[in-house]
């Protein structure tokens, strides 16, 4: 199969996958008009941002010692006190390092806990509206009911 080929049943599959300004259903024209919410996606990417930010800041780390303190602070130390340039080179190699290790630590921490946050403020949110959109016998209005509404 040829390289135009290939890439011509690939968009393809991907046209037929794509719906844009379409809510829900199979196939288009089908859509329910109820706009679903998946919380379990924020929870994944929040989970996995916490667990990026923990493997980070135990290997990320230059600075801590080695068990056998061959750490590579000590070897730009040891190299800077026997007048090797590269010592001074190596000391600003670590502090750049960690500050960036320090940056990405508290993105990884600002992803994880915004999107615990969202998680929960949507389900708060939801269920907030879910009571105001109730029927008097506390039933769901269903979407034909309230694009009455705005006719």
């Amino acid at each position: 199969m040829s390289f135009e080929q290939e890439w011509k049943g690939l968009r393809a599959e991907a046209r037929t996958r794509m719906r844009l300004n379409e809510a829900g259903g199979t196939s288009p024209g089908t859509a329910s008009g109820d706009l679903i919410v998946q919380q379990d996606d924020l929870g994944r990417v929040g989970h996995e941002a916490f667990l990026l930010h923990d493997r980070l800041k135990k290997a990320g780390d230059m600075t801590r010692g080695a068990k056998d303190d061959g750490s590579t602070a000590k070897a730009a130390s040891v190299l800077a006190m026997h007048h090797f340039t590269l010592g001074g080179a190596l000391t600003t190699m670590t502090t750049v390092w960690n500050d960036q290790v320090k940056t990405l630590l508290q993105a990884c921490a600002h992803i994880s806990n915004h999107l615990d946050y969202s998680k929960k403020s949507q389900a708060h949110t939801d269920a907030k509206i879910a009571a105001d959109m109730a029927r008097r016998d506390g039933a769901a209005m269903p979407v034909s009911e309230i694009s009455k509404y705005y006719e």
